[in-house]
Parts: C-alpha cells; sequence; structure tokens
C-alpha cells in the first residue's frame, strides 16, 4: 500500500495543513511589483512618461489587491508581507530612482554640492518610504481607519510620478524646475514621516445605495482626466497632499477659538472687577 493511500485513513482534523498562496491577490500584488520595477528599467532608458504612467498602474494595482483579498475571503499574513514588499520598490524605491534620472541627478550639472544634494534628496524619500511602511504595519490595528498618519506612500508616488509626468510633457527643463523636482521629493518624503493626518476615504462604502445622480461623478472624474491626464493627476495629487497641512492648521485654529470662547465664557475669579 503506497503513502497515499495510508493518508487516506487518517482524520481531516489531524491531516497536515496544506501549504500554498492565494492566487489572485498575490498576483495583483506581483503586477504592482512588476510596474514598480519597469519605472525603473523605463527612467534608465529615459523614457521617463512611460515611467511616470508604470508608477500609476501600481497604484491602480495595489488598490485593488487589498480590496480583491477581502471580497474573496483570501487574505492571509503572507499576502500582507508581500504587499508591503512590494511597496517599498513601487512606491519608494521607484519614484526616488525615477525622478532622480529624470532631473534630481541633473543637479550635479550646478556643482558638485547640487549633485550631493540630488541624491540625498531621493535617499530621503526611499528613507521616508520605508519608514512610513513599516510605522503603517505596526499600527494598522490600533489607528484610525478614517486617516492616515503622515501622506501615505501611493500618494506620495503618484505626486513625484506626475510632477516627472507633467515636466517630460511640459518640457520643462532648467535650473528652476530641477529644484522644483528637488524640493517635491523632500517635502513628499518629509509629508510620508510626518504626524499630519489624511483622509483615507475607506468609511466610503462601494456597497452602500447612492443617489443615481452621484453616479455622474465616476464618468466626471474620468473624463476631467482624459482632458489632461499629467496636469489634472499631478494637481489632484498635490492638492490631497496639501489638505494634511490645512487639516492641522484647521484643526489647530479651531481649537486655539474653542478655548478662547470658553475663556470668555467662564466667570470673573474673586478678586476681579472692580
Amino acid at each position: 500500500m503506497s503513502e497515499q493511500d495510508d493518508n487516506t485513513d487518517v482524520p481531516a482534523a489531524v491531516r497536515p495543513r496544506r501549504r500554498g498562496i492565494y492566487l489572485l491577490p498575490n498576483l495583483l500584488t506581483t503586477g504592482a511589483l512588476f510596474s514598480g520595477f519597469y519605472a525603473v528599467i523605463a527612467a534608465i532608458d529615459g523614457n521617463f512618461i512611460a515611467a511616470a504612467i508604470a508608477i500609476y498602474v501600481a497604484i491602480i494595482l495595489d488598490g485593488l489587491d487589498g480590496r480583491v483579498a477581502r471580497m474573496t475571503s483570501t487574505e492571509s499574513d503572507f499576502g500582507k508581507e508581500y504587499d508591503s514588499l512590494s511597496d517599498m520598490v513601487a512606491f519608494g524605491v521607484a519614484p526616488a530612482i525615477v525622478v532622480y534620472q529624470w532631473g534630481v541627478a541633473r543637479l550635479a550639472e550646478y556643482g558638485t554640492a547640487w549633485g550631493r544634494l540630488g541624491w540625498i534628496a531621493a535617499f530621503l524619500y526611499v528613507v521616508a518610504a520605508a519608514l512610513r511602511l513599516a510605522r503603517f504595519n505596526t499600527r494598522i490595528a490600533s489607528a484610525d481607519k478614517r486617516f492616515f498618519d503622515g501622506l501615505p506612500s501611493p500618494s506620495a508616488a503618484a505626486l513625484v510620478g506626475g510632477l516627472v509626468w507633467l515636466g517630460t510633457v511640459q518640457g520643462i527643463d532648467g535650473l528652476p524646475a530641477l529644484l522644483t523636482a528637488f524640493v517635491i521629493t523632500v517635502l513628499a518624503g518629509l509629508c510620508m514621516v510626518s504626524a499630519l493626518h489624511y483622509y483615507s476615504f475607506k468609511d466610503f462604502n462601494l456597497g452602500g445605495r447612492v443617489r443615481f445622480t452621484h453616479l455622474l461623478l465616476i464618468p466626471a472624474t474620468f473624463m476631467l482626466i482624459s482632458l489632461n491626464p499629467p496636469v489634472v493627476l499631478f494637481l489632484g495629487f498635490l492638492l490631497y497632499a496639501c489638505s494634511g497641512p490645512a487639516l492641522w492648521f484647521w484643526r489647530r485654529r479651531r481649537r486655539g477659538s474653542s478655548a478662547h470662547e470658553t475663556r470668555r465664557g467662564e466667570p470673573p475669579e474673586a478678586g476681579d472687577g472692580e
């Protein structure tokens, strides 16, 4: 009798669990990883439009893998770790290399000091993305689902990639363009590791009932993007990146106003008055 035949007599409860991974969500994660890798290769070859588009493709695939895993009940610890590693490549390493190849590296043309600042800015972005992902993974159980702590790495990658796409299409060149790339790269990295709150849109229920007229927002959004994709996408993610500081300022001002109103409404202490 073969070993396979012997296993048929073992109860199902005590049989060893077969090891394996779920195909569909991890296939999407692999697609995001490949898109990030392709963005690096395209940037090295000087094809910056394809590199920027690859970053946006990675963002779309990254947004799908988690949702597909939840919808199909195929979530796993392996998938979470794999997704995090994929994010590090697609939204950490790839945008830094793309923007470095596009413009930041050319800062060296204006002197050795500028060149050093260029690769330091790119490395700062990579480190910030790694720290942002590590913080997200360690706080995922206790964090407020409505907000992200710090700018999400896909949004930071979209901001940097959008700048490269826009600059390439518009033919932006010269020292002002290079300095803009330097500033955007550094600020995107700093926003990722900041304590600023960004709305996560996770409380938006795709399965809920909405007004029929609200469905018009979907084709309207695609129509708006199709008018001028690099401009619309860059400005859209730039506004989202600015929403964190704006929300911080609004909350700080609101707390200050509330404290002022509270002090005005308090009765005078003994000894005050005349």
